[in-house]
């Protein structure tokens, strides 16, 4: 078997029996065997499209067990299985590959515990899918930010500011020199709050500010719907408009509904993924990032939410580095590398640790709420506290030394607090 030819996935497998055993009812189960023999599973039928395994490596055994509800013994065995999934078996459909090797492979009997570690993708996949259309690059270009990260925020609260309301703050955020603002994943066209009334009260501001200083402010509304019609017409409110970004809740409107926009779309598609961690929480089930992100980066997202250091939610900071290693990792896709953005709770005080832990990189969005909308001088020095704080950064200084000469960064950490 060529591993070319094929999909190799990598599952952690947690059981009280032998691995290797469940390993090869994955590749049984998920490709051409059932529960008993088939008159039609024929050698030239299974060399054609079984899937194989062809690795097992035993890990170290655990005591609790993931799945409490099928364990039986003191102590249960894990291992790493690579299986390779025959390209003529899956196609390149997203929708077989997601049911032929991750749908299905839960719902086996025995295991205490199965996660997906690893996807290795054949260049097929990448000739299928367009990928994202802006992606890091476009990004930049439709900004005109080059030379350091893009400074962000969300309009906070979240929930209740009418389309005026909103107005006033985006005019007080781009007067700061803000790069990027976004709509929260929770507005989605609340009756106190349209869409249409947003955009006509938010665009006419973003147009202005570009006439006189010759820069655009990217604005991100959210336009996600169940229904991919409504979401396209909701596109086309934006764009013609003259927006140039959306948010698009991607685990919420599905793979299909995505796609159906992607390839229709004008805009940068700023994907929250929001619904994730019911995916990923659990250290022995569901599945790493490093696999789930394929997908979506085959289907064109152009700047990819992925949490940040000392995140305000659960996941640690590791887990964030390894998101954005991940995610600007060298890929099969088709397009350009989609933009990394940093997010939840983020405020100038992680700058530093994020820029030593991401590679020195500037190529990322950094996307502030409350550390933007909270500081104690309102939104605006809000984003020139966290701009100061990237130059801090940069330059290698100390924060509070930067903080001397900057007040805006001042004041910020004395209401965040220096992180250590």
């Amino acid at each position: 078997m060529n591993r070319n030819d094929c999909v190799v996935m990598t599952y952690m497998i947690e059981c009280d029996g032998d691995p290797q055993s469940f390993a090869s009812k994955i590749a049984s189960d998920q490709s051409t065997g059932t529960f008993v023999d088939l008159p039609g599973e024929t050698p030239e039928l299974k060399a054609r499209v079984a899937a194989r395994v062809l690795d097992v490596r035993e890990l170290p055994p655990i005591s609790v067990p993931s799945i409490p509800q099928n364990a039986s013994g003191p102590s249960y065995r894990r291992a790493e299985a690579d299986i390779a999934f025959p390209i003529e078996a899956v196609g390149d459909d997203l929708s077989a590959l997601m049911t032929i090797t991750i749908g299905g492979v839960f719902s086996i009997r025995g295991f205490t515990g199965i996660r997906v570690l690893r996807m290795q993708l054949p260049h097929a996949f990448g000739a299928s899918y367009p990928g994202p259309q802006f992606g890091i690059a476009g990004t930049r270009r439709l900004t005109g930010v080059f030379d350091r990260p893009l400074i962000g925020t969300i309009i906070k609260p979240a929930l209740g500011l009418r389309p005026n309301e909103t107005a006033e703050m985006v005019s007080e955020l781009i007067a700061s020199g803000v790069d990027f603002i976004k709509d929260d994943e929770k507005l989605c066209g609340p009756p106190y709050s349209p869409l249409e009334e947003r955009v006509r009260a938010i665009m006419p501001l973003i147009k202005d500010h570009e006439q006189r200083t010759g820069k655009k402010v990217m604005y991100a509304f959210n336009i996600s719907h169940v229904d991919p019609d409504v979401m396209m017409r909701n596109h086309d409110v934006v764009a013609d408009a003259g927006g140039n970004a959306a948010v698009i809740n991607i685990n919420s409107i599905g793979q299909g509904a995505f796609l159906f926009l992607r390839r229709r779309s004008r805009l940068a598609l700023h994907a929250h993924r929001n619904g994730w961690d019911i995916l990923t929480r659990h250290p022995g089930l569901g599945m790493n990032f490093s696999v789930y992100q394929q997908y979506w980066r085959l289907l064109g997202v152009d700047q990819f939410q992925i949490n940040g250091i000392g995140s305000k939610y659960w996941e640690p900071d590791d887990s964030f580095v390894q998101s954005f290693h991940d995610l600007v990792a060298p890929f099969t896709s088709a397009g350009e590398k989609p933009m990394p953005v940093v997010c939840s709770g983020q405020w100038g005080g992680q700058a530093p640790e994020t820029y030593r832990r991401t590679g020195r990189t500037l190529d990322l969005l950094y996307l502030c709420g409350g550390g933007v909308v909270s500081h104690p001088d309102g939104p605006g020095a809000g984003v020139k506290a966290v701009r100061q704080a990237w130059e801090a950064a940069r330059e290698g200084v100390d924060l509070d030394s930067y903080a001397q000469n900057h007040p805006e960064l001042k004041q910020a950490l004395a209401k965040f607090g220096k992180r250590d």
